[in-house]
């Protein structure tokens, strides 16, 4: 089977180096009982995790030739056909879970947002991505990669920026630098405002990130009156979580 052919249309380059899936593998959480691996392609990570004990291993392929590769390979695999962007993780699971895998670059903030969306259910995250994302999402105020998702994921999880990934161990190689982050859910169950506002609140910033969140927020017709006028000042990359929470909290005084 042509493995560039099967993942080319999906964005996704597979990893030859041995020795990093392993790393990869190894930066799992041992605790970690229910486990989904995201396109899985040729099994390059799936050899290593189908061999751990004790978890309940489940795998999600949408391309029809690695789903029946899988199978061939690896008897016994729990394979799911499908989209992992429309998966109801609540029927798979029923209880916590934790997401593995090299993750196509072109959905791979679509899986974090989904990630975050599921942040209740999802208690961690082991990916690689292309470096850029990594970088973003690991970043913390102050930085220009801090962003959207560097604010949601950051609330509900502790991020680590593992190690960086060359070129030259997939197949085909990226025209980028990969890295591996790690997500660990952390004690926060919910914010001390609403969280759908919270969200609102935080893409309007960056979406306009160069202006004030004063200007930034404006636009949405938003009452403003009871937010501290120094955060209004700042812009979204200069705000703290804490600090979304309190203009958010201050918003709804005002609703």
């Amino acid at each position: 089977m042509n493995e560039v052919r099967a993942k080319k249309f999906l964005g996704q380059h597979f990893l030859t180096d041995e020795g990093i899936a392993r790393r990869i593998v190894d930066s799992l959480s041992p605790t970690a009982q229910h486990v989904l691996e995201i396109g899985p392609g040729m099994g390059v990570l799936t050899k290593y995790l189908i061999g751990k004990e004790n978890i309940d291993f489940h795998v999600v392929e949408i391309d029809r030739e690695s789903v029946v590769w899988l199978h061939e390979h690896y008897e016994g695999l729990h394979v799911i056909e499908g989209d992992f962007l429309k998966m109801d993780l609540n029927a798979l699971f029923h209880d916590t879970c934790a997401i593995i895998g090299n993750f196509p670059y072109n959905i791979s903030s679509q899986i974090l947002f989904k990630v975050f969306e599921q942040r209740n259910r999802v208690t961690e995250v082991v990916g690689m991505f292309q470096k850029e994302v990594a970088e973003r999402v690991a970043a913390g105020p102050g930085s220009k990669t801090y962003g959207i998702l560097s604010v949601l994921l950051s609330a509900f999880y502790n991020i680590e920026y593992l190690f960086t990934v060359p070129e030259h161990v997939f197949n085909p190689p990226p025209k980028v630098k990969s890295a591996v982050i790690r997500l660990t859910r952390n004690e926060v169950t919910a914010l001390e405002c609403d969280e759908k506002l919270f969200v609102q609140t935080v893409k309007a910033g960056f979406n306009q990130r160069r202006k004030t969140l004063r200007n930034a927020l404006r636009q949405l017709g938003l009452p403003l009156d009871a937010v501290p006028d120094v955060l209004l000042a700042k812009r979204a990359e200069q705000l703290s979580v804490e600090e979304f929470v309190t203009i958010t909290k201050a918003i709804e005084s005002c609703q």
